[in-house]
């Protein structure tokens, strides 16, 4: 059987360990001391590390557990990857013989340029690219590119799991109330994902379908989102890009 689970990391990091009764793998390993915790109680082989960027809060795990496994790490072709030996682009097959497991690499730049995700078994690893009910900031790319991203992963099935890589679930619908004024799915998930921290649980995986109907950053083309960048931009949005932008700049100066 497959197991997903968090290992927390930093202030709001998940570090996902996927791994049956053997081998794991581990997707975004800012930091190896957690893992090493999890991996050696339950004396498991690391067999991978999948890598969607390059920040340090993502690879820093990289070298101390490649030192320690001799496992492959597997990354963005075009950015540079601690101890990395393989190196992906868009529409590549990725398999894990030891997990039964294969995914497609699917190109998501915007948050940084060559930021990939991963897709298999109806799981998306999307590191800083989607969000539970938001999206990364744009520290490397323009507003066209993710865009163009996130509508490529709105593609894929609307039951994909979606596992990213930061806990920001509750503060993003924060922010989501304040565009999207009179989605009722809004306040219903944040009852649902408020009950979830006070247990101490993740809010994630979150779902495509959830998505699609509470993330403002996937509801560029709805009425109220329209209208909440024309508030900001004191002007009709000419296109979904701009409104895309407009809802984007607002998130980053959100309290």
């Amino acid at each position: 059987m497959l197991n997903v689970f968090p290992i927390p990391a930093f202030q709001d990091n998940y570090i996902w360990a996927l791994h049956n009764d053997r081998h794991s793998i581990l997707v975004d390993p800012g930091d190896a001391t957690p893992c090493l915790d999890y991996l050696e109680a339950r004396e498991l082989q690391l067999v991978a590390i999948l890598n969607t960027h390059h920040h340090a809060d993502h690879t820093g795990g990289n070298n101390q557990l490649a030192a320690r496994y001799h496992s492959r790490i597997i990354g963005p072709a075009t950015e540079t990857i601690p101890a990395h030996t393989e190196k992906v682009t868009d529409n590549d097959t990725l398999s894990i013989p030891e997990l039964g497991l294969q995914f497609q690499v699917i190109a998501t730049p915007g948050h940084t340029l060559g930021h990939v995700s991963y897709y298999g078994a109806n799981r998306l690893f999307c590191g800083d690219t989607l969000f539970a009910c938001g999206c990364g900031r744009l520290f490397e790319g323009t507003p066209e590119m993710m865009l163009a991203s996130l509508e490529s992963l709105m593609q894929l099935p609307d039951s994909t799991e979606i596992f990213c890589a930061h806990e920001y679930t509750l503060s993003n619908i924060r922010f989501a109330k304040t565009v999207d004024r009179d989605n009722s799915t809004l306040n219903e998930r944040e009852a649902a994902e408020k009950s979830k921290r006070q247990r101490g649980l993740p809010t994630l995986p979150s779902t495509l379908a959830l998505e699609k109907a509470t993330n403002p950053f996937l509801r560029c083309q709805e009425k109220a989102l329209v209208q909440a960048a024309e508030r900001y931009l004191k002007h009709p949005p000419r296109n979904t890009v701009e409104t895309f932008a407009a809802i984007r700049e607002m998130k980053n100066h959100f309290q």
